[in-house]
C-alpha cells in the first residue's frame, strides 16, 4: 500500500529485471494493468537504464487503486506478477488554486473549440518557444532561493517564473536532436545518396550545428548507423535515458509552476536518416512510445513529429505510418494526453482530416494571408481545437536567410506584427489560444557571437502584450467559444499585401448574430462596413487597446439601416485595435 497519492500527481511503479538484457530498450515492455473507479487500462512503461524499468500512472479519481505487472519477457520474476495498491485523495480549493495542473490532465471541451482540465476548468494556452529546454541552455537550478530576472546565467527556473508572471501557461519544446552538435561537420548534412543527415540551426560563431546535450549526455548512444556518418547521426535504436532523466526533472519543475509543457518528439530533419537506416515504421514508433509512457503522467500535450517545413524530410503523410503504429499497439496515452504537432502549414493539410491529432495548428507560414489555415479546421467536423503554433517570431531574422519583412526586434513595428499573428490567428479560427516566438529563444542563443541573446529577447515587449489576448476573448466569458471566423463580414477587409501584416480585417461572430468580435490591423481599410446583420437591429460598439490589454467605454448603439450593411466607427488612430459589437435586445 502507498500512502498519501493525490489525483492527477505521478506515481512511478519501479522495477528490477531479474537478468540483463543485450538490447532492453528495444526487446522488453513492461506494463501495469490499473484498475480504479470508472478506471481499468493497461499502462505502459520504459526502460530506464541498467536492470530499472519504470512503469509511470496516476490517479485520475479518488479512492482505492491496483495494479498488476507484466512483460513481454515471460519468464522474468523482477517484472512480472507483481502487484500492488494505493489510496488516492483530492486536492482542497485552496490546493487547487495553488497549482491549476491539479485539476487534471488538458483536453478538448465538449463543443471542441477550446481547452480545459479535467475537472472541467477552462485552459487558455498562451505558450513560448522554448525549443532547446531539454538542453544545457536551459540549466535547472536545484532550488528557486536564487530566483532572478532573466540575464546572463539565467535558469529555467529564472525564465519559467518570469513567464508564468506574464500569464503564459504553456512552454513548446523539442525532446531530442539525434544529430545534432557542434562537431565540426557542417550544420547540413546531405549523404552522396541524397538521404539528408540533418539540416540543424547554426552554432553561432561556426559552420557546424547547434550543441543539443545536456549533463545526462545526448539522447541516443553513438556509433550510429549511418555510413560514413557514424558519429554524426546517433544509434536511434539505443536510448541513453540519463538524457532523459534530466529532461525528467525539467517537465516535473514546470508543471509544478502550473505550466503545460507541449513536448514534440523530435525535429522532421531526422527522418530520412531514420527510416533509410532503421526498422521503420517500428523504430520510429518504439521512440513514440518511449517519450509517451515517459510523460504521460505529466500534463502535458505531446506530439510526435515536430513538422515545421516540407524541406530535408519525409513527407508529413509518411510520420503517420509510425504514429499509427504506436497507437494500434499500445493505445492512445492511458490517462488523456492531448496529441497534436508544429506543422507547415497546419496539421489538418499535413497529417489529413481523420487523423490521429486531438489539438489542430497552423504554423511555420506566418504572415496574415495564412492565418487562414485556421478558419478551414474550423470548419471541419467533428469539431478540434486549433490554435497558431508557429507565427511570426518578434525579431525575426534567421531562417536561412534574412527574414524578407525584417523589422527592428522590440519596435513597434515587431510588435505589431506580433499582434497582427495573435488577433488575427484568433478570429480565423484559432480560439485555444497562441504560441509566442521570439528570435534569441526558440533557437536558445546563448554564445558571445549570437545576434540576440535569449535572456535579452525574453524581455521584449511583445512577449508581454501576449497575456491580453486572453482578455480580448474572455470578455464575455466562455462565449468565445461560439465564434465562427469569417473575415468577409467586414468590408473593405484586404488593404493590404497578401505577404505582410498590414491593412486586413478579421472578423469572428456568434450564430445568432448577437456578438461579433473584429480586429484591425494598422492601415486597416475606411471607412468600413458590416456584412451579416439585419435592418432595424442595433449593436454597441467597444473598443479594445491591444497594447494595453484595456477595453474602452461602450458607445452608443448602432443602428442598422435598411441596406443592412452597417457603417462602422471610425478607428480611434491609425494603428491596430480590437472591436466587439453586441446586439441590443
Amino acid at each position: 500500500m502507498t500512502d498519501d497519492v493525490r489525483t492527477w500527481t505521478r506515481l512511478d511503479l519501479t522495477f528490477e529485471a531479474a537478468v540483463d538484457y543485450d538490447a532492453p530498450y528495444t526487446d522488453v515492455d513492461v506494463w501495469v494493468d490499473l484498475k480504479g473507479p470508472a478506471f481499468a487500462k493497461r499502462v505502459h512503461g520504459f526502460w530506464n537504464g541498467g536492470r530499472e524499468f519504470v512503469v509511470r500512472v496516476l490517479a485520475t479519481s479518488p479512492g482505492e487503486w491496483t495494479w498488476e505487472s507484466g512483460s513481454s519477457s515471460d519468464t522474468d520474476n523482477g517484472l512480472n506478477g507483481r502487484s500492488g495498491s494505493f489510496t488516492a485523495r483530492g486536492w482542497s480549493a485552496a490546493e487547487l488554486a495553488e497549482n491549476p495542473n491539479r485539476r487534471g490532465m488538458i483536453g478538448a471541451t465538449a463543443d471542441g473549440r477550446g481547452l480545459q482540465y479535467a475537472d472541467g476548468t477552462p485552459f487558455f494556452l498562451l505558450g513560448d518557444t522554448w525549443w532547446s529546454v531539454p538542453s544545457f541552455r536551459f540549466p535547472l537550478a536545484p532550488d528557486d532561493s536564487s530566483i532572478k530576472p532573466p540575464g546572463p546565467g539565467g535558469t529555467l527556473n529564472d525564465y519559467a517564473h518570469f513567464r508564468r508572471d506574464q500569464g503564459y501557461t504553456c512552454i513548446a519544446m523539442l525532446a531530442a536532436h539525434p544529430s545534432w552538435a557542434n562537431d565540426g561537420h557542417p550544420h547540413r548534412l546531405i549523404a552522396d545518396d541524397g538521404t539528408v543527415i540533418r539540416a540543424a540551426w547554426k552554432q553561432p560563431g561556426t559552420e557546424s550545428a547547434k550543441d543539443m546535450h545536456n549533463e545526462g549526455g545526448r539522447p541516443f548512444e553513438f556509433p550510429g548507423r549511418v555510413p560514413g556518418f557514424e558519429d554524426v547521426f546517433a544509434d536511434v535504436d539505443r536510448v541513453n535515458p540519463e538524457y532523459f532523466k534530466v529532461l525528467d526533472a525539467k517537465i516535473d519543475y514546470l508543471n509544478g509552476l502550473g505550466i503545460v509543457p507541449f513536448i514534440e518528439a523530435t525535429r522532421r530533419d531526422s527522418g530520412p536518416a531514420w527510416k533509410k537506416y532503421h526498422d521503420w515504421p517500428e523504430s520510429y514508433a518504439r521512440f513514440v512510445k518511449y517519450l509517451s509512457a515517459r510523460y504521460q503522467a505529466n500534463n502535458i500535450i505531446f506530439s510526435p513529429i515536430h513538422y515545421d517545413y516540407y524541406g530535408d524530410t519525409i513527407p508529413a503523410v509518411e510520420y503517420n505510418e509510425p504514429i499509427e503504429l504506436w497507437l494500434e499497439k499500445y493505445g492512445p496515452p492511458p490517462f488523456g494526453t492531448l496529441l497534436s504537432a508544429n506543422p507547415n502549414p497546419s496539421t489538418l493539410v499535413n497529417f489529413g482530416e481523420d487523423s490521429w491529432i486531438d489539438l489542430h495548428q497552423s504554423g511555420n507560414v506566418r504572415e496574415h494571408d495564412c492565418y487562414w489555415y485556421l478558419t478551414e479546421i474550423h470548419r471541419q467536423t467533428p469539431a478540434k481545437p486549433a490554435l497558431n503554433g508557429e507565427p511570426y517570431y518578434a525579431g525575426l531574422h534567421q531562417l536561412g536567410t534574412p527574414y524578407a519583412l525584417r523589422t527592428e526586434p522590440n519596435g513597434e513595428e515587431d510588435e505589431f506584427y506580433v499582434r497582427s499573428g495573435l488577433y488575427g490567428s484568433f478570429l480565423s479560427g484559432g480560439l485555444a489560444g497562441f504560441i509566442y516566438g521570439a528570435e534569441g529563444i526558440w533557437q536558445a542563443d546563448t554564445e558571445d557571437e549570437s545576434l540576440y541573446k535569449m535572456w535579452d529577447a525574453m524581455k521584449w515587449r511583445s512577449a508581454d502584450q501576449i497575456r491580453h489576448l486572453k482578455t480580448f476573448a474572455t470578455v464575455r466569458g466562455l462565449r468565445y467559444r461560439d465564434l465562427v471566423p469569417d473575415s468577409e463580414l467586414v468590408t473593405p477587409n484586404k488593404n493590404g499585401a497578401a505577404f505582410g501584416y498590414y491593412g486586413w480585417t478579421y472578423a469572428a461572430r456568434t450564430p445568432d448574430r448577437k456578438l461579433f468580435m473584429l480586429y484591425y490591423e494598422a492601415k486597416a481599410g475606411q471607412p468600413a462596413h458590416l456584412r451579416g446583420v439585419r435592418h432595424g437591429e442595433r449593436y454597441r460598439p467597444t473598443w479594445f487597446d491591444p497594447r494595453e490589454g484595456t477595453w474602452s467605454e461602450t458607445g452608443e448603439p448602432l443602428a442598422v439601416p435598411e441596406t443592412s450593411l452597417l457603417p462602422l466607427p471610425a478607428l480611434p488612430d491609425g494603428r491596430d485595435w480590437g472591436l466587439m459589437l453586441e446586439r441590443v435586445d
